[in-house]
């Protein structure tokens, strides 16, 4: 298994890396031999991967800073960088290699304070593999401090550095920071591809894995959550009736408030799995004994790690209720196909009674209203507004139509 498998439905972009790693080696060769370099190289500093949500940007990128870090003896006998298998490829992956640092939004942006030791760090020589390998996971969300620290970085890079951004879309990142990348855009992987790599990789049956990647339209990871967390299932169930509660007001407000109630138990989950072991382990790393005070002058440190996980408990809120409205949208576009009669396949087939009713009851313009005002409230909550009431002024829309 090579380090390119997870990468479903981008045999372009696998290639294009590939022959970028292979040309990457040839010149730490070359460097090590003290002989000139080669004189054509698919390899740079700064490479920026853009592409819709779930299509594998994150997983590209990483892939890519494996196959770099590859020390597969194999590489010697002509194989291509990224067997999967040794020490490089693996740490890489896993996200414990030394010298591949990987900075991702806590909250609802990167702070610069979350780059200060990353930059610092980009224009050092790798410790112990092949390159300094810098991955910014959400790098539209870099905050006009931070995006600057990151352009002087890129700007003037160490020899041995390479800075891996992901990002949406292109125009999502500084146009001074995105004019010194080599731009990679991924596509939304085919849904046979995603349901095939369900089988293969996960061990689920045909039947569920072709449903889940259907109803999550080519969403690699969302796809691979359905078909094995029974809770997301209940979830999504959930979410997909909301539509029809909508007939007066109060429903409305409850079905807004249940939404926000579920988000904010799904990042409450995750702070019970983290933020506990990560304060007991700051405090240790500080040496304060097991139940005892925290030594003089180390509070700040722990007001810092108070600060991020609350960011972090609001992102995963704002997250969860993203998922959701994408959900309500496969919905409502499903109503839509069926109403103009599109032979477009429809996403959600376990609800397709649910989708013939409301396209009955309503028309093509009513729907598209509905899916806009989806898109006002994800607008919204990017935009720092209350969840709930971001989410009652959209029941409320999709009530009226």
């Amino acid at each position: 298994m090579t380090v390119w498998d997870d990468l479903v439905g981008q045999e372009k972009v696998s290639e294009l890396l590939t022959a970028a790693a292979r040309d990457a080696d040839a010149l730490v060769t070359a460097a090590a031999a003290d002989a000139p370099p080669p004189e054509a190289s698919r390899m740079t500093h700064a490479w920026l991967f853009t592409g819709p949500p779930g299509a594998g940007r994150n997983q590209a990128a990483r892939a890519f800073a494996a196959a770099l870090q590859c020390v597969s003896p194999d590489r010697a006998l002509g194989g291509a960088p990224g067997c999967g298998f040794c020490d490089g490829c693996h740490t890489a992956l896993l996200g414990t290699h030394a010298d591949v640092s990987t900075v991702a939004a806590v909250g609802t942006e990167i702070l610069v304070k979350d780059m200060r030791d990353t930059v610092r760090k980009s224009f050092t020589s790798p410790a112990n593999g092949r390159w300094q390998v810098i991955l910014v996971e959400d790098a539209e969300r870099l905050n006009e401090k931070s995006a600057n620290a990151v352009l002087k970085a890129v700007e003037e890079p160490a020899p041995r550095t390479v800075w891996l951004l992901c990002a949406p879309s292109i125009e999502d990142v500084l146009p001074t920071i995105r004019s010194r990348c080599r731009h990679l855009s991924l596509r939304t992987p085919p849904v046979d591809a995603v349901a095939d790599m369900l089988v293969r990789r996960e061990g689920i049956e045909p039947d569920a894995a072709a449903a889940a990647a259907r109803a999550t339209q080519g969403h690699v990871e969302r796809a691979r959550r359905l078909a094995t967390d029974p809770a997301a299932r209940e979830r999504r169930a959930s979410v997909l009736k909301l539509p029809l509660r909508l007939d007066e007001v109060g429903s409305c407000l409850r079905a807004a408030q249940q939404l926000v109630d579920a988000a904010t138990d799904d990042a409450r989950q995750l702070a019970e799995e983290m933020d506990g072991k990560e304060t007991e382990e700051l405090k240790a790393a500080l040496g304060a004994a097991q139940g005892g005070r925290l030594p003089r002058g180390t509070a700040g440190v722990m007001k810092d790690l108070e600060d991020m996980q609350k960011r972090r408990r609001t992102r995963t809120q704002r997250d969860s209720l993203d998922v959701a409205l994408g959900d309500l949208t496969g919905f409502y576009r499903d109503v839509l196909a069926l109403q103009l009669g599109s032979r477009v396949a429809l996403a959600n087939t376990d609800a397709e009674q649910d989708l013939e009713r409301l396209a009955r009851a309503g028309s093509p313009e009513s729907t598209l209203r509905r899916i806009e005002a989806i898109s006002a409230c994800r607008e919204a909550l990017e935009g720092n507004v209350a969840p709930l009431l971001a989410v009652e002024a959209m029941t409320m829309a999709l009530r009226a139509g």
